[in-house]
């Protein structure tokens, strides 16, 4: 397992480089992050029309700097990652209508992949 992945399943939460530096909870599933934004969820401006983004995990111990890397983003098509979705609300702590919340998420809100790239 890589320091990636490693960080990404040991931390819940990350930071994405986007108007400014942004705190987002997110899930990995099945070798990327998975993230949802808008329709009462998380505000990400600007991610879902990007092509990278700069993905920065911290120490789920400390808070230190674990890794910082580019990012490919991809808007999921919700009905062809069930198991994605699934997995981001199965973390999703707290959602005000539970029962709801993917059925929410199809209408209002936007489900991205992160894929980790490697360095040129």
């Amino acid at each position: 397992m890589g320091v990636i992945e490693e960080g990404a399943r040991k931390s819940g939460i990350l930071w994405l480089s986007l108007d400014r530096q942004r705190l987002a909870w997110h899930v990995w599933h099945d070798g990327a992050i998975y993230l949802v934004t808008g329709g009462g969820e998380q505000d990400l401006p600007r991610l879902a029309g990007a092509e990278r983004v700069q993905v920065t995990l911290r120490s789920k111990d400390n808070g230190a700097r674990l890794v910082v890397f580019e990012a490919a983003v991809e808007v999921v098509d919700q009905a062809a990652f069930p198991e994605a979705v699934a997995a981001l609300a199965k973390e999703r702590l707290n959602a005000p209508d539970a029962a709801n919340l993917t059925a929410r998420w199809a209408t209002d809100s936007t489900v991205v992949r992160l894929t980790p790239q490697e360095p040129a």
